[in-house]
């Protein structure tokens, strides 16, 4: 990584963060851009509530901060915090300046509620198709701009000597390809398909956080996975943005009992792990059947408007949400955990950024809070490309960790995880592993689940198939990351953000630091 000279950046993922990193990097360097599918096929696509941010005169970057720290649970880095809330506002303008067409009311942008937000701001665009249309803008943006853009390109390897990034390794339908670069910029997404209930497309198989674990990056935090409390119960889990209740939508269970309230004061604008677990809880309660989500009191004519994708949905399963209660069920949504940043984006790794989903910025702490995820990618894309060319700390993602005391280190050894076909290991299928980490590495978990997992993952192994086929290279991430998160969520013996043990079920305030998951060395 050169200063003051064009380097040849890597960009790998199509969603916000990655196509504001390849778009922002274009201007002072060589970028290759990489997509597993086609471009924009991401989380930020189907992204409905919203992005975060202060834009009124009665908010306050303060407030923000206040807010996005409460739901981290203790977490938090405030120098990350103080990064997302405050350079928000000029981020917006330039996601505005990218062809974004936020909604307007009275002539300014329009600002919804969501949970654990003090104020309305929440900006949307087409009712509840916020990520559509940042989505469309960017990949508009992509295609007139850069020339460097391979689709359908799979990341195998991210290759490193004396450790400096030196390339990728990418699978084509041409095969195999490798690429000498000077920087790697990660922004490859989540593994919501760790999980057998997800709000997350079929591509967030948490493939470049498998890379980058590989590669020697350091992971934080992977147990802290967020499940959205509103899915639709149908094949598929279609969301049901946070914004619905927002507006005023409220749970009730099969006696039309409206449960929330006797869980917190906040009701069903309670941080989403408390409503989460609530809704389990009045699910096992009741026999597993569904939530309702009642919505009938805003109208037809507004539901339509405001949430014409959830509204169309609805119409395609055969429910009308404006004159009956919907089912509802939580599902796997977004992970906290990732590869561990300091504040510019910057791994342990010299030359490897990451930002978006697949980072671990430490802005979410234990809990994220609504909306703030695409902010996130937003500010810290922007951040990572200012860092390139600038001198590399030696300590980068473990600054935030400086006086929190020992870390809990876990080490995996890449042989074993990934065991050869003579192991006498069967070959992972994939449902049983989505089904083994919903029930024991889910909403709830308790010691004697979690040691259950960790032993049915130590029985299976990728398919030795994978040098040909997509699947088996995310089969080989799957089990490596189900592997990382088990293993963190044994040695957090508490319960914290969306981390809850119900043999630890209180927070302990000596564990108020992270779990480092990294590659042991052989």
């Amino acid at each position: 990584m050169t200063s003051g000279l064009r380097n040849r950046v890597a960009v790998v993922g199509s969603g916000i963060a990655g196509l504001v990193a390849a778009l922002e990097a274009a201007k002072n360097h060589d970028v290759l851009l990489i997509s597993k599918a086609d471009l924009g096929e991401s989380n930020t696509h189907y992204a409905q509530g919203g992005i975060a941010a202060v834009t009124s005169d009665d908010d306050s970057i303060a407030s923000h901060i206040s807010d996005t720290e409460a739901a981290g649970a203790g977490l938090c880095w405030p120098d990350a915090v103080a990064a997302l809330c405050s350079e928000g506002p000029t981020r917006i303008n330039d996601l505005i300046a990218l062809g974004v067409h936020f909604d307007q009311a009275d002539g300014h942008l329009a600002r919804g509620l969501e949970a654990a937000h003090s104020h309305a701001r929440v900006l949307h665009a087409g009712g509840d198709a916020t990520g559509a249309d940042i989505s469309r803008a960017l990949v508009a943006a992509a295609r007139s701009r850069l020339l460097g853009v391979h689709e359908n390109a799979f990341l195998t390897k991210i290759t490193t000597d004396a450790g400096r990034v030196t390339g990728i390794t990418y699978l084509d339908a041409s095969g195999s390809q490798h690429a000498d670069v000077d920087v790697v910029i990660l922004a490859s997404g989540g593994a919501g398909q760790l999980y057998r209930h997800t709000t997350n497309p079929s591509v967030t198989t948490g493939d470049g956080v498998a890379a980058a674990l590989w590669a020697g990056a350091w992971l934080a935090d992977v147990e802290f996975y967020q499940f959205h409390p509103t899915a639709l119960a149908v094949p598929g889990s279609f969301l049901i943005s946070e914004a619905v209740r927002g507006e005023g939508a409220t749970l009730i269970n099969e006696r039309g009992h409206r449960f929330m309230l006797d869980i917190d004061p906040r009701g069903e604008l309670a941080p989403r792990d408390i409503v989460a677990r609530g809704i389990q809880a009045e699910m096992i309660a009741q026999g597993g059947q569904p939530i309702l989500l009642d919505a009938t009191g805003l109208g037809a004519d507004f539901l339509s408007e405001r949430f014409p994708s959830i509204s169309a949905a609805c119409r395609h399963y055969g429910l009308d949400w404006s004159r009956e209660p919907i089912p509802v069920t939580p599902a796997a949504h977004y992970w906290m955990g990732g590869v561990a940043t300091d504040v510019w984006g910057r791994t342990n790794i010299e030359g490897l950024f990451a930002v978006g989903e697949v980072a671990c910025t430490g802005a979410h702490g234990a809990n994220r809070l609504a909306s703030n995820s695409l902010l996130e990618s937003l500010v810290f894309s922007f951040r990572a490309i200012a860092a390139i060319g600038q001198p590399w700390p030696v300590d980068a993602p473990a600054q935030r960790w400086q006086d929190s005391g020992p870390l809990d280190v876990i080490e995996l050894d890449k042989k074993d995880v990934l065991a050869k076909a003579d192991s006498g290991r069967q070959v992972v299928d994939r449902v049983e592993l989505q089904t083994l980490m919903w029930d024991d590495v889910g909403l709830a978990r308790t010691g004697e689940g979690l040691e259950t997992t960790r032993s049915r993952l130590q029985s299976w192994r990728p398919t030795q198939k994978k040098h040909r086929f997509f699947p088996d290279w995310e089969d080989a991430s799957l089990l490596t990351l189900a592997h990382a998160v088990t293993a963190a969520a044994e040695a957090r013996h508490e319960s914290r953000g969306a981390h809850y043990r119900l043999d630890y079920p209180n927070t302990a305030a000596d564990m108020a630091r992270p779990v480092i998951v990294k590659r042991r060395l052989t």
